[in-house]
């Protein structure tokens, strides 16, 4: 399997990008491989297109699996396992959302969640505790958000996107409007 310059420049960089994501560059760059293939590869495609050992590829694949990142498939007459990304890039944006909330954000809303419920000794022990709570506030709405935006349907979620700014302006309207109909209100005008 010879990947084009194209192809390759991807698969490199996504390895290269893979270790910033906190994955090996191994993993990375399997992953690119699936992405931009045509059609689903077994191990040995893999190890012989990136020029990995078969135990690299098999590792890697194990923890892509692990992340929910890869479809498995069984071709007619063949016993070998066949991989492939998925094709929908906002499923594999919402599970890798989904993914690196587990395994980041739960646990560090539960250290802070926990330490909320200890009772501070000392005033550096209460400041500490204070931050500790504007950070868990701060995530726990960003996550809840997040979870909001999950929800949407991917058209949705695009046009909601694309609207960038525009939303702050619909709010800074919105908050006018408040403004002009307390105004009125406190004049006895409907």
């Amino acid at each position: 399997m010879n990947l084009s310059p194209l192809a390759q420049d991807f698969v490199l960089h996504f390895g290269e990008m893979g270790s910033r994501w906190g994955i090996n560059r191994t993993v990375g760059q399997i992953y690119a491989l699936l992405f931009v293939s045509q059609r689903p590869l077994n191990a040995d495609e893999i190890a012989e297109a990136l020029a990995f050992s078969r135990s690299n590829v098999s590792m890697g694949l194990k923890e892509l699996e692990s992340w929910r990142l890869t479809k498995l498939q069984h071709l007619p007459n063949d016993r070998r396992e066949y991989f492939s990304a998925p094709d929908d890039v906002w499923a594999i944006f919402r599970t890798l959302a989904e993914e690196r909330r587990k395994r980041e954000i739960d646990p560090t809303l539960s250290m802070l969640r926990g330490a909320m419920l200890v009772t501070p000794g000392t005033d550096a022990d209460r400041h500490a505790q204070a931050r500790m709570k504007q950070m868990h506030d701060l995530i726990e709405m960003a996550t809840m958000w997040f979870s909001d935006m999950q929800r949407l349907e991917p058209a949705t979620l695009k046009q909601l996107m694309g609207m960038g700014a525009t939303v702050t302006k619909l709010l800074e309207m919105k908050d006018k409007l408040k403004i002009v109909a307390g105004g009125k209100k406190a004049r006895g005008l409907k």
